[in-house]
């Protein structure tokens, strides 16, 4: 494996295990020794790369929108086909909640947590709002397809729907004491959102 490549490898491992040490522990527990000591790299790896706790920050952004843009892409829900209905949309949709409320549940309270951090340091604001874009703009393009007027309103809208719907399941007064929801559930519940934005 060439050099550029291991690099490449390595911020990918910090960056996944600075990730679940913040869905673990939150930010507290987030420091460039944890990292090395988490991913079993000899001290100083995670300074090496990350030089500052907000640049190490800044690299859970990238790692967390590239993780759930595979996901939108076809990792967790069914392909939609070319000319996509409301349907297949909210199936797609449903697939996605299910996969991040529970097998990626970690990763998502880990954004939730991240993105506190960014209100707050306006040095890790523009990177934050950057990492977000990518599921803006596929939930654009399929909400025109769909005959959104104006798909990128819409897309901001249901983007947040979804982002309130993944907070109450993960951490809102009643997360604990529900079970999570089942894709049934989930499919209505995801074509309400979409039959009302494309209203």
């Amino acid at each position: 494996m060439s050099t550029p490549e291991r690099a490449a490898d390595r911020r990918t491992l910090i960056a996944d295990t600075a990730i679940g040490l913040v869905a673990d522990g939150g930010l507290r527990g987030l420091t460039h020794r944890a990292v090395d000591g988490a991913a079993g790299l000899p001290a100083g790896s995670t300074s090496y790369y990350f030089r500052t706790r907000t640049a190490l920050i800044g690299a859970c952004y990238a790692r967390l929108a590239e993780l759930d843009l595979a996901d939108f892409d076809g990792g967790a829900a069914p392909a939609l086909p070319g000319r996509p209905d409301r349907d297949a949309a909210a199936a797609a949709l449903a697939a996605l909640l299910h996969r991040w409320l529970t097998t990626g549940r970690a990763r998502q309270l880990a954004r939730f947590e991240l993105s506190l951090e960014a209100a707050r340091n306006p040095e890790l604001e523009r990177e934050f709002h950057s990492a977000g874009l990518g599921a803006r703009a596929r939930a654009a393009g399929i909400l025109a397809a769909l005959g959104a007027r104006r798909p990128e309103e819409s897309a901001e809208l249901l983007v947040a729907w979804t982002d309130g719907l993944l907070y109450d399941r993960l951490v809102g007064a009643m997360a604990r004491s529900r079970p999570a929801p089942e894709p049934a559930e989930l499919t209505a519940v995801a074509r309400r959102m979409i039959d009302a934005v494309l209203a």
